[in-house]
């Protein structure tokens, strides 16, 4: 099983993938994970995906 959100995979992106989660507002959190946001891709971090794919947050 690949660890892609981990260490190695992400040296080579800036701030080795941390950043400020446009849905929650949380800084310096790894905003990894792709979620659409009508016909373009945004990066959030963990949480806040896991809460968009149960309903819980929206991509607003």
């Amino acid at each position: 099983m690949s660890k892609a959100h981990r260490g190695k995979g992400i040296r080579e992106l800036f701030s080795h993938g941390r950043g400020e989660c446009p849905v929650c507002k949380r800084t310096n959190v790894k905003v990894l994970y792709e979620q659409e946001s009508g016909e373009t891709k945004v990066k959030v971090c963990k949480v806040c995906k896991a809460a968009i794919k149960h309903g819980k947050k929206s991509l607003v």
